[in-house]
């Protein structure tokens, strides 16, 4: 409240306002707010003739979370001024260090949680590395000596709270918060340090809590002989006046009227909140203009794009640089590419996003994703960059497309999850015309960084009002290599899911994938989309797509037919009319393809699969659309997780909602897939596969 009240200029009647129940941010009709100590603030001051812009962001209880959202958001806004400066990729990078000092990140910490928050070390291990600096962070710790009621010998093994920076080699500065002079002096130094050598540095404030942990706390039950001396001890204020009055700065009087002062404009402001009324959320504006909420329930967005420019930037992103000389596999995914570019069929999973990408730079789209191994992919499929075998020098083609394109930016992380999603969350709340991907090695590991997931992904626009376009791309499949690599956890995501806070996909073609990228960006509103990425899929045969399907008319589908229907597909069965269709099995992701190939080798000509590729906002209008064609059917939901995980507790409800507006025979579905299981996943293919084979049977049987 002190930061907001005296550094952000907030009013205080405002805070006030706030304490009695108001809602300060506007949009009493959208938001469901926060605590008035999480919210965030913006506001133009002026010092000493220089006008600072101060960003506060929003932040939850869940301690040092925020100070990754805080490097992202300031390595965001120093990006764009570089552009705004005309940096280029050709520009010295001691001189985009220079510009970097604009933008400075402070970042608050307790001395309890600076010592014991994991994330705190992740942010130190991101301070020196290219894809995440930010010219040095200025780390303040408030070191009132004690967590909540947790003595200082027993919340960390160190003697400071400050030593997790030497990890880095930061320089501390330890200072006695009872002298503001001094504070300020060593705030001075460290500024001055973070803007001479790009690095961070750390203020450690000895001072102490006069009351408890919070309003009703009583904290001599646990520390008595503190808070005796506590007690004893004059306040800040009072020895700082004392000290001015010594020294003949102020008379014993002007102290008085000051304080006097204050307290007479803090009990104005204190009437004045009794009539103040909250104004329009202000949200949407600066980078967020012409931005808004989604008006339609599609909400798909120009995504298709003309085959002779998806022809021609085929042929640049597997273009070759002469005399480089590149790996033998790297060269023949290339030719495959190469292939698929000249012909406009059978693009594969990794050709498809190259293509999404390469679209959207030479529309003016910034894109930057980062995560570990992404820049070949854990899988080997995205070849971001080409590696010289002889000399280690790096061509990146989605940055060789034209002079005017946008900056493609592609980082191999640090093994962190926490902090790096943070980082991206917090750029993509600055950049909403850049498309922000975080990718998980595998969705398995996503759980690392569930607080981001939890605290702000679903649920900042709501509590915050912030927008947020990022995308999570979560490997996701069980393909038989145990509970660590197989599930992203989908089932955690659509629990999360309410008032269209966020899209949750599980594509089954490229096609589909492309178009859900490019349409983060090109809808009048940003929306979080988690996506299950496939493994096997990257290569499986009938995995493919055309430039058809990503032609000028074409968007993304949140249902797709059957297979069958499709003569691309050269499916061996030829479907029963509708009216005959015996069983309609709806599912979602990979599975769909065990499915189809399980039929082929049945000659099911009387069981339809129907695909939900959106599954939050769930589809109901073409889902009532498709499954009204199959009148006398019996409707299944399929899937390949346990029954307690995967879609199927999110989708039973929905699905039957959609069948009760229907003149159907099946009033609701019934599952198949694996029985409910503590493990994610079975931890040998002989048990996996016959779990697969057990419900591939039950989805078939008659």
């Amino acid at each position: 409240l002190n930061v907001l009240a005296a550094v952000m200029g907030k009013p205080y009647h405002k805070i006030f306002f706030e304490f009695q129940g108001g809602n300060t941010q506007g949009g009493d009709d959208y938001g469901s707010g926060d605590v008035k100590y999480h919210l965030g603030a913006s506001s133009d001051r002026e010092f000493d003739g220089h006008k600072v812009h101060l960003s506060l962001t929003a932040n939850p209880s869940h301690l040092e979370i925020v100070n990754p959202v805080v490097l992202g958001k300031a390595r965001a806004k120093q990006f764009f001024d570089e552009v705004e400066a005309g940096a280029t990729r050709a520009t010295d990078p001691k001189e985009r260090n220079k510009r970097r000092t604009k933008v400075m990140p402070l970042l608050l910490h307790g001395d309890a949680a600076f010592a014991g928050q994991g994330v705190v070390a992740e942010c130190f291990a991101l301070s020196g590395l290219a894809g995440y600096r930010t010219g040095g962070a200025v780390h303040f710790i408030v070191n009132n000596q004690i967590g909540f009621t947790t003595a200082p010998s027993f919340s960390r093994s160190s003697p400071y709270p400050s030593d997790m920076a030497k990890m880095v080699d930061a320089p501390v500065f330890h200072v006695n918060g009872d002298d503001p002079e001094a504070v300020v002096y060593a705030a001075k130094v460290a500024t001055e340090y973070r803007q001479e050598f790009g690095k961070d540095v750390v203020i450690d404030m000895f001072c102490y809590r006069r009351f408890g942990h919070n309003e009703g706390d009583d904290p001599t039950m646990t520390q008595p002989m503190m808070y005796a001396k506590i007690r004893e001890q004059s306040s800040t204020r009072e020895i700082y006046s004392r000290r001015l009055v010594e020294e003949g700065v102020m008379s014993d009087d002007a102290v008085n009227n000051m304080v006097a002062e204050m307290d007479a404009h803090l009990d104005a402001e204190f009437e004045k909140a009794k009539t103040f009324k909250s104004g329009a959320a202000d949200w949407l504006d600066g980078k967020w203009a012409g931005l808004g909420l989604p008006k339609d329930d599609e909400g798909r967005g120009k995504t298709g794009v003309a085959a002779a420019k998806l022809k021609d930037l085929g042929k640049k992103i597997t273009t070759v640089p002469e005399g480089f000389n590149i790996h033998k596999t790297v060269a023949r995914t290339v030719d495959a590419r190469r292939k698929m570019a000249t012909s406009g069929e059978n693009l594969d999973w990794g050709m498809a996003e190259h293509m999404a990408f390469a679209t959207l730079l030479e529309e003016g789209f910034p894109i930057r994703l980062s995560g570990q191994d992404s820049c070949r992919g854990t899988f080997t499929q995205r070849h971001s960059h080409f590696v010289d075998q002889s000399t280690e020098e790096r061509y990146t083609p989605l940055n060789n497309l034209s002079d005017t394109q946008a900056h493609y930016e592609v980082i191999d992380s640090l093994l962190s999850e926490e902090a790096v999603l943070g980082y991206e969350y917090g750029y993509s709340l600055t950049a909403p015309q850049t498309l922000t991907m975080w990718e998980a090695q595998f969705g398995d590991f996503a759980n690392g960084a569930q607080v981001l997931f939890d605290q702000f992904i679903s649920s900042g626009e709501r509590k915050w009002l912030r927008m947020s376009g990022l995308v999570c791309l979560l490997p996701h499949g069980y393909e038989g290599q145990g509970p660590e690599h197989s599930s992203a956890r989908l089932e955690r995501f659509l629990q999360m899911c309410a008032q269209d806070n966020m899209q949750v996909v599980y594509p089954t073609t490229p096609a589909n994938y492309f178009h859900a990228l490019r349409r983060q960006v090109h809808r009048d509103f940003r929306k979080p989309l988690i996506v299950m990425t496939p493994k096997s899929l990257l290569r499986h045969k009938r995995a493919v797509s055309f430039f058809k399907d990503m032609g000028p008319s074409t968007s993304f589908h949140r249902i797709l037919h059957d297979g069958a229907e499709v003569p691309e597909c050269k499916a061996e069965v030829t479907l029963k009319a509708d009216k005959d269709i015996r069983r309609v099995v709806m599912c979602s992701g990979k599975v769909y393809y065990d499915l189809f190939e399980e039929r082929e080798k049945r000659k099911a000509d009387d069981v339809y699969l129907l695909r939900i590729e959106q599954l939050y906002p769930f589809p109901v209008a073409p889902l009532m659309k498709e499954l009204a064609r199959f009148p006398n059917a019996d409707m299944v939901w399929c899937q390949e997780e346990p029954r307690n995980m995967g879609a199927w507790t999110f989708v039973d409800w929905n699905i039957e909602k959609t069948l009760e507006k229907l003149d159907t025979k099946a009033k609701r579905p019934r599952y198949v897939g694996r029985p409910a299981s503590a493990s994610t996943a079975a931890g040998t293919m002989t048990l996996h596969n016959k779990e697969l084979a057990a419900f591939l049977e039950a989805a078939f049987e008659k």
